[in-house]
């Protein structure tokens, strides 16, 4: 059979797979789909409804949430000769990705929702429900690889291609779900030209279509309106790192940690250097700023942590990454529990670290083995003390 790397290794028959593609209408899950196929796999393609009303979300080819979505994604399994549905996880999706990032906001962090829906949506909801209807693998158009140990555990790693690389929004995943997990990409040493003109090949009309971009439930784009609507504005102070008032805002969602434009100040900083958003406070409605030098982490602690295997048993050096386009950074990480033994990790950084912000991810990686990930609570910041300020 023409496999690929990382392809589950429970098939019913010992030949062929029974794979639920999940087909966004996107160039990437469409030739997923087709490679599944294409290696002897027993296909099935599915769209996400995740809106209630279609025309809510993304209009046009920015997204993957739209009307048009699911009407090229059919047109793509037409193309390949799969059978395809359109399931119906609006409210799901709405309950834990749209209210989650909703809330989190209020709470002044910053999440992600890609990994919210990748945990609560494509390897839960949607996983679930294919292995209780017979399914064997759930695949997507992800750049990720699934390395399969000579004891039959899987192990998530980086893409061939790094630059492609998607495994850190997938860093949420248990040895469960990649158990079931299929990455058809993750082993493509191509451009995104190449997939775009294998598409063209396969005769996919997606294939010149642009990638979605920003966040797919916020239809213009405008992530500081949709939280205004949602939450309402609230006038409150923009204060430096003594407490002196520098200016007013609508609202501390509509910030974030490492922020510099926009903040509006009446009042120049004393160096003339420009300022940076320090720390949000949603109990006072505080945000405060400061030069960027005090950015700086060296520490923190995460919670809720989640391992694509084994949970290391003490502290560990690892690399890890903050953000979905960022770089890696060495450091030291240990799982512990907090006072109401709740897991939680702790991370120390060998240097420090700037734009860390409570709500995002951090994903640890051992070389290009994905360790696991958890959501940062909490940073130490190396600080000058006031007098050195003055």
């Amino acid at each position: 059979m023409n496999d690929f790397p990382g392809a589950p290794t429970t098939p019913r028959d010992g030949t062929r797979l029974r794979v639920l593609a999940a087909m966004s209408g996107g160039v990437d899950s469409a030739v997923a789909a087709a490679r599944a196929a294409e290696a002897g796999h027993d296909v099935t393609g599915v769209h996400l409804a995740l809106s209630a009303n279609p025309k809510s979300f993304r209009t046009g080819a920015r997204g993957c949430c739209t009307i048009e979505d699911s009407h090229d994604a059919r047109r793509a399994a037409d193309v390949i000769g799969i059978p395809f549905y359109v399931w119906d996880l609006a409210e799901r999706f709405r309950e834990d990705v749209v209210d989650d990032f909703v809330a989190e906001y209020a709470a002044g962090r910053t999440p992600n929702p890609c990994l919210r829906c990748n945990e609560k949506i494509k390897f839960a909801a949607l996983l679930d429900k294919a292995l209780a209807l017979g399914f064997d693998a759930v695949c997507t158009g992800h750049y990720a690889t699934v390395v399969t140990r000579e004891d039959g555990g899987r192990e998530l790693h980086r893409a061939s291609d790094e630059a492609k690389d998607q495994s850190y929004v997938l860093g949420v995943l248990d040895e469960r779900q990649l158990a079931h997990a299929m990455f058809p990409l993750g082993d493509t040493l191509t451009t995104k030209d190449e997939i775009r003109a294998e598409a063209e090949r396969r005769g996919l009309a997606v294939a010149k279509k642009p990638d979605s971009h920003d966040i797919c439930f916020i239809a213009d784009g405008d992530t500081q309106g949709f939280l205004a609507k949602h939450l309402g504005t609230a006038e409150g102070d923009i204060v430096d790192e003594d407490g002196n008032r520098l200016g007013g805002h609508q609202g501390a969602f509509g910030y974030t940690i490492g922020q510099r434009k926009g903040l509006r100040l009446g009042v120049p900083a004393p160096d003339g250097k420009p300022r940076y958003v320090l720390d949000i406070s949603p109990v006072n409605n505080t945000v405060t700023v400061g030069p960027q030098e005090a950015l700086d982490v060296t520490a923190l602690t995460a919670i809720r942590p989640r391992w694509c295997g084994e949970p290391p048993a003490g502290p560990g050096t690892y690399t890890a990454q903050l953000r979905a386009h960022g770089g890696e950074t060495p450091v030291t990480a240990e799982p512990a529990e907090n006072a109401e033994g709740a897991p939680e990790l702790r991370v120390t950084f060998a240097e420090p670290v700037r734009g860390v912000a409570p709500g995002q991810a951090i994903v640890l990686y051992d070389g290009t083995r994905v360790v696991g990930s958890a959501t940062i609570a909490t940073t130490e910041r190396r600080r000058e003390p006031a007098a050195a300020r003055n």
